[in-house]
């Protein structure tokens, strides 16, 4: 974990992700009230929490686990005069401990796959409030079948990685109303998050040279790059935006039980 997070300290963002398409899916949000009550899941070093709270002119709750992360977030707060709007909290996504019904919109990028998109949805409904939205990105397949080789990795990296279709159909089981997806462009991967971790990359070979453990893990960020440079048609980060039905708790629960959910 040491040479992970020294790989990845740093970096503008820690996933794919820019603030054009921060700035989109934001657009696709039914009528926030003013000032809204805004959760940042696994906020990372905070890009979007920033570009949320510039747009919205909200509260935001910023929750991550990695210190650091968190430290950068709050220094680069102060930096754009933001320190106002924005709480930090490190703790885990599957441990929040927030009342029920707390907020109008939840976000999070590039990082409900460590909880999987299904239970984050499902353990993150409870906490938005009757109309509230959520607004994800999730790692999906954009074609019907893929090729071999991104299919081997994703079956060992991401196995639950599935389908646009399949994801709308999980949002609708859960007690939402589904809004739109689309996916993020090919330069949300680069800009901030691929070509930063490049030089990164490029400066630890040297460091660790004579360390075969940490440059396994250094070359499978560097294999992870070049899956995407030549697959990127293949698979992708996709925004799926959607809204809390105002629908009765218990009528949620049995929706979920009679899906095995």
């Amino acid at each position: 974990m040491d040479i992970f997070f020294e790989i990845h300290c740093q970096l503008p963002r820690e996933a794919p992700g820019n603030n054009e398409a921060t700035a989109k899916a934001l657009s696709l949000v039914p009528k926030l009230p003013e000032n809204p009550i805004i959760l940042d899941i696994g906020c990372g070093p905070g890009m979007q929490t920033l570009a949320l709270a510039k747009i919205t002119g909200g509260q935001i709750i910023a929750v991550d686990t990695h210190q650091p992360f968190l430290d950068e977030l709050k220094r680069r707060a102060e930096e754009q005069n933001l320190s106002s709007q924005i709480r930090i909290q490190n703790c885990s996504m599957f441990s929040l401990n927030f009342k029920q019904e707390s907020f109008d919109l939840i976000w999070s990028e590039g990082a409900v796959y460590i909880m999987g998109f299904q239970k984050g949805l499902q353990s993150w409904h409870r906490f938005l409030k009757p109309g509230g939205t959520l607004a994800v990105t999730e790692l999906s397949w954009l074609v019907n079948n893929p090729p071999e080789e991104p299919l081997k990795f994703f079956r060992n990296e991401y196995p639950k990685m599935k389908h646009i279709e399949e994801n709308i159909s999980i949002i609708k089981q859960l007690g939402y109303s589904y809004i739109k997806n689309f996916t993020i462009p090919e330069a949300a991967w680069w800009d901030d998050y691929y070509i930063p971790l490049e030089r990164r990359i490029s400066l630890l070979r040297k460091k660790y040279r004579d360390d075969p453990e940490a440059n396994n893990i250094i070359e499978e960020h560097q294999r992870e790059i070049e899956l995407y440079r030549n697959y990127y048609q293949c698979y992708g980060y996709v925004f799926y935006i959607m809204q809390k039905d105002a629908l009765a708790a218990e009528d949620i629960i049995i929706r979920m039980s009679s899906s095995g959910l």
